[in-house]
């Protein structure tokens, strides 16, 4: 499987600096022997976001697109709606389930607008922005991701 990982970050794109949720992603992926072709920060910017996320599934350059942060209510945040407007098809139930199993540590995870949907053969998901919670949001879905991925294989 090959995965990207995009942190919506102006600052850090900005910066040209690391993300820390993405290295953390990388690390946990890389460690379950998932290629990571790229690990970049972004700025949040819906239309930029939108035109990788098309070019990475209708290239099929990855099966796995990870965006870390922008998720909020904010206008800034923009990678749920990104993801809602550039996919085939939506899979409410991931980002339910997160929701569901952050509650476990604030009840301002309501406030998330995550998404998560396929377009072509390629798995997109809306994580946090926090390091921790985007680690944990992974290994929690990650057995329900590889079964998506794998299923795209036999067709």
């Amino acid at each position: 499987m090959r995965a990207v990982i995009l942190s919506l970050d102006t600052g850090a794109y900005k910066a040209k600096a690391d993300v820390a949720a993405a290295a953390s992603l990388k690390r946990m992926l890389e460690q379950v022997g998932i290629e990571v072709r790229a690990a970049k920060a972004f700025p949040e910017d819906k239309e930029m976001l939108k035109t990788v996320l098309c070019k990475l599934a209708d290239a099929g350059m990855a099966e796995l697109v990870l965006t870390t942060g922008a998720v909020g209510f904010l206008e800034k945040h923009c990678a749920p709606d990104a993801v809602r407007e550039t996919a085939d098809r939506l899979l409410p139930g991931i980002p339910e389930a997160l929701r569901a199993y952050n509650l476990r540590h604030t009840k301002k995870v309501i406030l998330d607008r995550s998404e998560a949907g396929i377009r072509k053969k390629t798995l997109m998901i809306n994580l946090p922005e926090s390091a921790k919670m985007a680690k944990e949001d992974l290994e929690y879905i990650l057995p329900e991701v590889v079964q998506v991925v794998d299923t795209f294989s036999l067709r």
